[in-house]
């Protein structure tokens, strides 16, 4: 039997972390090879917020990323994601993720709803239709990231940036509370980055979500960001992009300091008139793709 005591500090434990997303403390990862990923790192991530995970390749984001996923554990210190273990939460469906895009993977003749039906199916038996209810989701998602009106198309001839609206309504399908990109603008020009931004604060805004970016760029993050975590193995910032100081970043790598400055003043990037970019071009994950 429980001590009163033992039962007080479960509870006070519980509350402190009822309002949170993601607890990470005092994390420190090593791989087999004997390299140091992240040394000592403690962050917080309220419900409801977006934070941007800033870094130089190399700098342990995707190693950070892997452990709130649960795909890895910890060499010291603990996670938790949505006040669960990170394999849990990720296996309950609570999270959704976007990893990095890969066009190539994509040439499978499958069209926009059913690459966006993905994920639901797999709560279905193969030989059942997906419920109503789940039809009407995904329709209602592929609206939400202005994608309805190619619901039909096959996914392989579409824009990157069409491609990434894609991926995130199959990302949000199974109704998470928490959303992980990975280095989601990857390839898509400044226009497209403040585009991608917007359709994340209607994504944030409609649905609720706590939502985390993993990028080493930027300009793909501070605009759609409440908070800006800056990691290179030890975590040298954490606050409002407001608080971000050329300094930081130069402690951390040689940044775009005169595009990061452009950004805290207000700055939305050079004039670009055909800031759609949904055409019909096919991806080909080779220079600049257009707005998501």
């Amino acid at each position: 039997m429980s001590s009163p005591d033992s039962d007080s500090a479960a509870t006070t434990a519980a509350t402190a972390t009822r309002g949170r997303a993601v607890t990470v403390r005092d994390v420190s990862f090593r791989y087999d090879s004997g390299v140091t990923a992240l040394e000592s790192i403690s962050l917080n991530v309220p419900h409801g917020s977006r934070l941007g995970i800033l870094g130089p390749n190399g700098g342990g984001k995707s190693t950070l990323l892997k452990l709130i996923l649960g795909l890895i554990r910890p060499t010291r210190g603990r996670v938790e994601v949505l006040g669960l273990p990170p394999r849990l939460a990720t296996r309950s469906r609570r999270v959704g993720y976007l990893p990095q895009r890969l066009h190539a993977a994509w040439n499978a003749p499958l069209n926009v709803r059913q690459v966006v039906a993905m994920t639901a199916a797999l709560d279905v038996a193969p030989w059942r239709a997906l419920p109503p209810e789940v039809q009407g989701r995904i329709d209602d998602l592929l609206d939400l990231v202005g994608m309805a009106h190619l619901a039909r198309r096959p996914i392989g001839e579409l824009s990157g940036g069409q491609q990434q609206r894609a991926f995130i309504a199959r990302a949000l399908v199974s109704r998470p509370r928490l959303l992980l990109l990975d280095e989601p603008t990857v390839g898509i020009d400044q226009a497209g980055q403040a585009q991608f931004a917007r359709l994340l604060e209607t994504i944030h805004r409609e649905l609720d979500l706590t939502i985390l970016i993993v990028s080493h760029d930027l300009r793909a993050i501070a605009a759609g960001c409440d908070d800006i975590a800056v990691l290179s193995r030890t975590l040298h910032y954490h606050a409002s992009p407001e608080g971000l100081t050329p300094e930081v970043l130069a402690e951390v790598f040689h940044h775009d300091i005169a595009a990061f400055a452009h950004l805290r003043h207000g700055g939305q990037g050079h004039e670009n008139h055909d800031e759609g970019g949904d055409g019909d071009r096919p991806a080909t994950g080779n220079g600049e793709d257009r707005a998501p």
